[in-house]
C-alpha cells in the first residue's frame, strides 16, 4: 500500500512540475504557492495576487481607470475614414510612432444622416503619423503609394501588398527588440494574408515607411485572423509570442497564443486561459505587450463585445438614425457595444482579467456608446504631465465615433506610472504580508499616495513571519504622500543590504493609501536632513 501512494505522490509531483515549469510559461514564474521567488532588483507591480500571502483589515485590490483627455488626432484625409481601428503605437528613440487603419465605412444602400454625406468608400489602407510628445501628431508626405492621382500622402500598405505580405486592414506595428535583429528588420508587420483569413504573414522595414516580405510562407496558420494579431519579442523569455483571434468551440470570440525563438516558425497555438472570464464572453482584441517598466508582467487591453436588445435604453443613446441604418446591413452593426477592459499575465497564457470596465463608455455624446469604440491601441507610451514639476504619466490611446460621420477620433488617456491597479486601503485600515522572495539591491522604493492624514508603514520579514528587528512596523515612521519612487525609510535608515539574497517577507500596513508597486535598487545613502526644528510653548 505505502508502494502505491509513493507512485501517486510521485505521479502528482510530475504533474505539478510539469503545470509549473511548462516552457510556454518562462518557467519560474509560475512557482507554486509557498515557494521562495527570486524578484532580482525587478519592479513588481500589484496586478495579481501572486506575491500575496494574506491580506487582513479594509484593503483589496483596486482597479484604477484612466482618466479622459484630449482628442489628439482625427482620421479625415480623404483616404482615411470613420472605421479606423487596430492601431499601433509606440516610442522609437525620441519619435513616437503611430499606425492606423485608413477605412471609411459606407456599407449599407439605406444609409442616412450624417454619413451619407461622407467620404465615398475606398481601399484599406495602413497609415502612419509620428509625434515628438505623444500628443501632437502629424502626417508625414511619404510619397510611397498613389491615392487619387497624389503620392502626398502618409500610406505605408496599400491593397497591392496583398497575397503573401499584409493586408492592411489587420495589421499591428512593432518594433523588434531581439538584440540579434537586423538594422534594416528592427520594424516589423504582422498581418492577415488577405480578406479569406489565410495566415498571418510579417513583413520587415529599417526606418518603419518602407516594408517587404519577411517570408512568402504565413507564421500562424490556425485561427479566425479578423482582429489585430500580434507578436513581439519576450525579453523575460528570450523568445517571440504572437497572439491572434480565434474562434471557440462554443462560437466565441478567444484568443490563442504561442512562443517560438524563431520569428517564421511557431508551434500550434494554444487558447489563452482568462481568469475570472464568463463562458458567454466575447473578445475582439488583446493589446498584449511587455510592461516596459516590468517586461516579466504582461498587461493587456482586450475589446469586450456585447450585443444589446432593442430596448428603451439603447433606443435612448444618441446617433439612433444611424445605429438603424447600419442595422439593415446586420443586426449587430446596431446593437453591438464595446468597451476596454485590463488583464494581466506573468506566463503569457493564464491571465487576471477584470471583469470592470478599464475604459468604459464615457458619457453619452454622438461619439460613443458605438460598436468599434474604445479599442485600445496595441502600446503604451511614457508622456510628460501637464503639471509643473509632476513625475511623467503613462499615456494610452483609444478609438471614438468608429462608423460615425467622416472620420475617427482619436483619445488620449492617461494613468500614472504603473497606475493600473493598487493594494488599496480605506481610512479604517489593512495589511497584507507577501509571499517569501530573495532581492538584489540595497534599497526599497514603493510607488504610493496617501491622503494627508493617513499613510503606509512597511516591515520586513523572516521567511518564518517573524519580524526582522530594526525593519519592524513600529521601527517605520507612517509613510505619507505621493511618489513613483519614494525610498523606505526606518528609524535606522533605508539600507537593507544585510538582507540581500536571504528570504524574506513584506508586510504593507495602510491607512487610506494606495500602493502600486515596489521594487528593491542599488543602495543610496540616507539624505543628510536640516536639524528638526524645536517648538516652544
Amino acid at each position: 500500500m505505502r508502494q502505491v501512494f509513493t507512485l501517486i505522490a510521485m505521479f502528482i509531483a510530475v504533474i505539478c512540475w510539469a503545470t509549473f515549469s511548462s516552457p510556454q510559461s518562462g518557467g519560474e514564474i509560475l512557482k507554486p504557492p509557498g515557494e521562495v521567488v527570486d524578484i532580482g532588483g525587478r519592479l513588481e507591480l500589484l496586478v495579481d495576487e501572486f506575491l500575496i500571502d494574506s491580506m487582513k483589515g479594509e484593503v483589496r485590490l483596486k482597479l484604477h481607470r484612466p482618466e479622459r483627455k484630449e482628442i489628439v488626432f482625427r482620421t479625415d484625409a480623404p483616404w482615411e475614414g470613420n472605421a479606423s481601428a487596430y492601431q499601433s503605437i509606440f516610442q522609437d528613440g525620441d519619435i513616437y510612432r503611430m499606425y492606423y487603419r485608413g477605412m471609411h465605412y459606407r456599407d449599407h444602400p439605406h444609409e442616412s444622416g450624417p454619413a451619407a454625406k461622407a467620404l465615398p468608400p475606398h481601399a484599406h489602407y495602413l497609415c502612419y503619423a509620428e509625434s515628438d510628445d505623444g500628443i501632437h501628431w502629424r502626417r508625414p508626405k511619404l510619397g510611397l503609394y498613389d491615392f487619387n492621382g497624389s503620392k502626398e500622402n502618409n500610406i505605408v500598405l496599400h491593397p497591392d501588398t496583398r497575397g503573401n505580405n499584409c493586408s492592411p486592414p489587420q495589421t499591428a506595428v512593432f518594433r523588434d527588440d531581439n538584440p540579434d535583429c537586423p538594422p534594416g528588420e528592427r520594424i516589423k508587420i504582422i498581418g492577415q494574408g488577405d480578406l479569406r483569413g489565410n495566415g498571418l504573414y510579417m513583413m520587415k522595414s529599417g526606418d518603419g515607411v518602407r516594408f517587404s516580405p519577411l517570408s512568402p510562407d504565413p507564421i500562424v496558420t490556425k485561427g479566425a485572423f479578423d482582429s489585430q494579431n500580434i507578436a513581439f519579442w519576450d525579453p523575460t523569455l528570450r523568445a517571440y509570442r504572437e497572439y491572434h483571434r480565434i474562434t471557440l468551440p462554443s462560437g466565441i470570440r478567444g484568443v490563442a497564443t504561442a512562443t517560438s525563438e524563431d520569428l517564421l516558425r511557431f508551434p500550434s497555438p494554444v487558447p489563452v486561459k482568462i481568469l475570472g472570464a464568463r463562458p458567454d464572453d466575447d473578445f475582439y482584441t488583446n493589446a498584449v505587450k511587455p510592461y516596459f517598466r516590468a517586461p516579466h508582467t504582461l498587461v493587456g487591453f482586450p475589446a469586450r463585445y456585447i450585443e444589446r436588445e432593442w430596448a428603451e435604453p439603447l433606443l435612448a443613446l444618441p446617433g439612433l438614425e444611424e445605429r438603424l441604418a447600419r442595422s439593415r446591413s446586420h443586426p449587430r452593426y446596431g446593437t453591438a457595444l464595446t468597451e476596454a477592459l485590463f488583464m494581466s499575465s506573468r506566463d503569457g497564457v493564464t491571465f487576471k482579467r477584470w471583469r470592470e470596465a478599464f475604459i468604459r463608455p464615457g458619457p453619452r455624446t454622438r461619439n460613443n456608446w458605438v460598436y468599434g469604440d474604445h479599442f485600445v491601441f496595441w502600446g503604451i507610451v511614457e508622456t510628460r504631465s501637464h503639471l509643473k514639476d509632476a513625475p511623467n504619466e503613462l499615456s494610452l490611446y483609444a478609438t471614438e465615433g468608429y462608423w460615425e460621420g467622416v472620420s475617427t477620433d482619436i483619445r488620449r488617456y492617461t494613468l500614472r506610472m504603473d497606475g493600473f491597479v493598487s493594494a488599496s486601503a480605506s481610512a479604517e485600515g489593512g495589511e497584507f504580508v507577501t509571499r517569501p522572495f530573495v532581492f538584489q539591491g540595497g534599497n526599497l522604493t514603493i510607488n504610493f499616495e496617501s491622503s494627508a492624514a493617513a499613510g503606509i508603514r512597511v516591515e520586513l520579514q523572516a521567511a518564518d513571519g517573524k519580524p526582522i528587528e530594526g525593519y519592524t512596523l513600529d521601527d517605520c515612521p507612517e509613510i505619507f504622500g505621493d511618489s513613483i519612487r519614494h525610498t523606505v525609510r526606518w528609524k535606522r535608515g533605508g539600507d537593507v543590504r544585510s538582507l540581500k539574497g536571504r528570504p524574506v517577507r513584506l508586510r504593507f500596513a495602510l491607512r487610506d493609501a494606495d500602493l502600486y508597486a515596489f521594487q528593491f535598487v542599488p543602495f543610496q545613502p540616507d539624505p543628510v536632513r536640516p536639524p528638526r526644528p524645536t517648538t516652544g510653548k
